[in-house]
């Protein structure tokens, strides 16, 4: 399942302009991948604490969640062709609006233990390489029908991954071998409410 998106999205960022080579693949799925699990993370703790009868307040605002920019539906739950932003209103959104409002995390967090901060100093250091709004979009519409459900599923995720980090490193512009940076390790992703 993971293999043949990611095979699609190599396809579709070797036409961006923007994006020249193996780190600059990995970088920019890596953005729009994690955004994408967040909201999936946030999803399930949502209705969690609904069926527990109690509160939670999403991390993400409702107009920067993944499912209003990056991949409305409409009420029948199909992908929203007549709301979704596409080309320059995409690109304007994600480099002025969104990854802006990311990065001020690292201002309005309570402390740097806090997934505020750690995803402020991620959208702080990160910059969108997609000049074509129309390959984001496909890329968006890609990963927006990846799940993260099971252990399973995030366990492949993480061994095409590696593999893709691997070949990064292979390819020779900045070689060897790359971690998860410790802000976004297991205790937030995988931990309790």
């Amino acid at each position: 399942m993971y293999e043949n998106a990611f095979n699609q999205i190599e396809r579709h960022l070797r036409a961006e302009e923007g994006i020249a080579n193996e780190l600059d693949y990995v970088e920019q799925t890596s953005w729009v991948l994690f955004l994408k699990y967040l909201h999936d993370l946030e999803t399930e703790r949502q209705d969690r604490a609904e069926l527990d009868g109690k509160d939670y307040t999403p991390i993400i605002d409702d107009d920067y969640r993944w499912d209003i920019w990056a991949a409305p539906k409409t009420s029948d739950g199909e992908f929203d062709h007549n709301t979704a932003l596409i080309g320059d209103d995409l690109i304007k959104f994600v480099d002025q609006e969104l990854f802006p409002y990311l990065a001020s995390f690292r201002q309005s967090a309570t402390g740097p233990q806090t997934i505020q901060y750690k995803i402020g100093e991620v959208f702080t250091e990160l910059r969108n390489k997609f000049r074509s709004g129309y390959i984001l979009r496909d890329v968006l519409e890609v990963i927006d029908g990846l799940s993260f459900n099971t252990q399973e599923q995030r366990h492949e995720l993480s061994q095409l991954y590696e593999t893709r980090i691997r070949r990064m490193g292979n390819a020779g512009r900045n070689g060897g071998e790359y971690y998860t940076p410790r802000p976004l390790e297991q205790p937030y992703l995988t931990g309790p409410m």
